[in-house]
């Protein structure tokens, strides 16, 4: 078996028995159309799901389609999402998004990372959610969880996400991706801690190099 080969298979082993750990793992952001989950995912930019699923509910009432975020006024938008934090900067690139489906996308969200990407505040990470989630496509997820996890676990030496993102295109079938972000999402929330992982406590310690691991419980 060569190298690339026998390093994809380990990592399908290693990812095999976490899938088993968090057989529950799932996107955490609530929302009804991929337009609202477009929504809660920028809106979940330095911020917890927990307080973005706390927001929405409210903000989703107010605001029912792109439309209605499109003619909102700015400043009352800004005040229904204040707690998320940045709430200027996400409310002026989410009413800009909003602007860009009605005229380039005819209200409708984009199905292709290139269209994603291509609107305002919308960035690779938010439009992998959108495209795993809500359109079922093979979406590698990297926020601070998957770049911690993936480091530590050795899948990754690199810090920039889109450069581990391509790595674990690599790694792990396209199938896989999707899963994989949630699953490694969860792990690193539950056992695979920052600053120090319960190491004690995870399902795969004995291969995982603890990459870059100083402390661990």
């Amino acid at each position: 078996m060569s190298t690339a080969a026998s390093r994809r298979a380990a990592a399908l082993v290693v990812l095999s028995v976490l899938e088993t750990t968090h057989a529950d793992a799932h996107c955490a952001l609530h929302h009804a159309d991929p337009w609202q989950l477009l929504v809660a995912t920028m809106l979940s930019a330095q911020c917890t799901d927990e307080r973005v699923n706390q927001v929405t509910p409210a903000l989703f009432a107010r605001y029912p389609d792109v439309a209605a975020f499109a003619e909102a006024d700015l400043g009352e938008l800004e005040e229904a999402i204040r707690s998320t934090g940045f709430f200027r900067n996400k409310a002026r690139s989410i009413q800009a998004a909003a602007r860009v489906l009605l005229t380039d996308f005819a209200g409708r969200v984009p199905t292709s990372l290139e269209q994603l990407v291509s609107l305002p505040g919308v960035g690779r990470k938010t439009a992998n959610v959108v495209l795993g989630v809500a359109f079922g496509q093979a979406g590698m997820v990297v926020d601070t969880h998957v770049k911690r996890i993936a480091f530590r676990l050795g899948w990754t030496a690199e810090q920039d996400p889109e450069k581990i993102e391509r790595d674990l295109r690599w790694l792990l079938p396209a199938e896989k991706w999707t899963q994989t972000g949630h699953v490694l999402i969860f792990h690193g929330r539950r056992i695979c801690k920052a600053p120090t992982p319960q190491c004690s406590h995870c399902p795969v310690s004995k291969p995982c190099p603890r990459r870059g691991v100083v402390n661990s419980r």
